[in-house]
């Protein structure tokens, strides 16, 4: 509400002041902001009103009203309210596991907004740092993933941001199981490795490294599976294999046997 001011008939001068400033004295325009206009001066009432209000607009206005020479003086406060903002945020980031990692969310708003981080996980384990800063010492691979800031006070909707956070860690292969197969059959061996980047694999028999096409083998390797296809099995084929998996962190192997 615009601020305002009840005046009767024994007033004789009257006066918006903003701080010291005079804003309005009767109708005389003395402030040199255009958004300062006046509203009414009647016989009963005297008001002024502030377009496009902003922080800086905020704090005491006076009404000084002259009545049979004895000056009178009333007081209202400005309070200026501003919805929440986030005004910088990080970036998303990689890092090695094991790393430390401060994200960081600067919010604006009056009152002061609260500012929250969660883990967007498919756990849900809701809030992780109740402030502008979250720390994370040694990450782990488990608390990759979405990060959500949110800046809330209570005069708009919260606003909300998110931060990606992937986490690099070397393979480990996960699942390798040895495999029977007859002679004359279709054979084939599996090996699934946990990594991130996604790893490469690579295939052995003894020392020697397999490669795609030769002697009836395929290998097909897709996100974290690999596999080893044998079309026609013959006795030579039986044996030890070894699957290797490398990304830029490292490497693992496992060992599968094609048995009979």
């Amino acid at each position: 509400p615009p601020p305002r001011c009840t005046v009767d008939d024994r007033v004789t001068r009257v006066a918006w002041l903003n701080r010291s400033t005079i804003l309005y004295a009767g109708n005389d325009k003395w402030s040199i902001d255009n958004r300062v206009v006046i509203l009414s001066n009647t016989k009963t009432q005297y008001s002024i009103k502030i377009h496009n209000v902003d922080v800086y607009d905020e704090g005491p206005y006076t009404c000084s009203v002259q009545t049979d020479n004895h000056p009178k003086t009333s007081r209202v406060h400005l309070i200026v309210q501003v919805p929440p903002q986030i005004v910088n945020i990080s970036s998303d980031i990689t890092v090695n596991e094991g790393s430390s990692v401060t994200l960081m969310c600067l919010a604006f708003g009056r009152p002061e907004p609260t500012v929250t981080w969660r883990h967007l996980s498919g756990k849900g384990q809701g809030f992780v740092s109740e402030d502008e800063y979250l720390e994370i010492t040694g990450i782990t691979r488990e608390q990759s993933g979405e990060y959500e800031c949110s800046a809330v006070n209570d005069v708009a909707v919260p606003d909300v941001r998110k931060v990606k956070v992937t986490v690099n860690y070397p393979p480990y292969i996960s699942n390798a199981k040895n495999t029977g197969a007859s002679v004359g059959q279709k054979g084939i061996l599996q090996c699934e490795a946990s990594a991130v980047p996604v790893a490469e694999f690579q295939w052995f028999k003894e020392d020697t490294r397999l490669a795609n096409g030769l002697e009836g083998v395929r290998i097909e390797s897709k996100g974290r599976l690999s596999t080893l296809t044998f079309f026609n099995v013959s006795e030579k084929d039986y044996g030890n294999y070894t699957c290797v998996a490398t990304n830029k962190l490292g490497n693992t192997n496992a060992s599968i046997i094609l048995y009979g």
